[in-house]
């Protein structure tokens, strides 16, 4: 983890975000109380019961929510994108983190200190609107993603995560997959072996092309009929 430290509130595209109800002034008082960290890829930006005491959004790269079983093995909640708040959707409403979050792409963090954000809901009645507005999407993100991917059999559910990198997240028909064939299988609740086997089966069908990391999507429109039969 690297400590920045750079402040450009005025500027940033997050302040349409989460902060657009703020004057300028009301701007740029975060800086006093923001920071901004780097984090390499398998980097922990926090663990499972660390204490809250900053408000995180993530504003490049990619990472992962996550909690471990009563066995040690990872249970991923979501992968969440730029601009998506990455670990506040309890900062309200408990002392400590209920999930761990770590960076699968190189990725910058930034974090305002939550006494300030809870000053700032206290007195400023529009900013605590959009904000509770902002954590309730991305709570029913998570949801109806969990949904999604439940309703779904295996092929379905493999269909519907190169979908959800190809469409959303990397907007491009070939790309690198941020995670491994197990991160895959855990996301989905599925064996690796079966992630892996469904992946060879879609490269025969000709659907997808694999590179060892790297994904090509062949035919969209194939992955998609896959994907809403579930």
């Amino acid at each position: 983890m690297i400590d920045q430290n750079k402040c450009r509130c005025s500027g940033c595209e997050f302040r349409n975000v989460a902060f657009s109800t703020l004057n300028e002034s009301e701007v740029e008082t975060l800086c006093d109380y923001h920071r901004e960290y780097s984090y390499s890829k398998g980097g922990i930006i926090h663990k499972e019961g660390d204490p809250i005491q900053e408000f995180k959004y993530l504003k490049s790269g990619l990472v992962k929510v996550f909690r471990q079983d009563a066995q040690g093995e990872e249970q991923i909640i979501t992968i969440t994108r730029p601009f998506e708040f990455v670990s506040n959707i309890s900062v309200f409403s408990q002392d400590n983190y209920k999930y761990s979050v770590s960076a699968i792409e190189e990725s910058v963090i930034c974090s305002i200190k939550m006494e300030h954000i809870r000053t700032l809901v206290l007195h400023h009645g529009n900013f605590g609107l959009e904000l509770m507005g902002k954590l309730s999407e991305i709570s029913d993100k998570i949801i109806l993603q969990t949904l999604d991917i439940r309703s779904r059999n295996l092929a379905g559910r493999v269909a519907y995560i190169l979908l959800y990198f190809t469409k959303d997240i990397y907007k491009s028909m070939v790309f690198d997959l941020p995670v491994s064939r197990k991160e895959i299988a855990d996301y989905i609740s599925m064996s690796t072996a079966n992630v892996i086997r469904t992946l060879s089966d879609f490269r025969k069908e000709k659907m997808i092309n694999l590179y060892g990391k790297t994904v090509e999507v062949l035919d969209l429109d194939k992955l998609e009929m896959i994907s809403s039969r579930g």
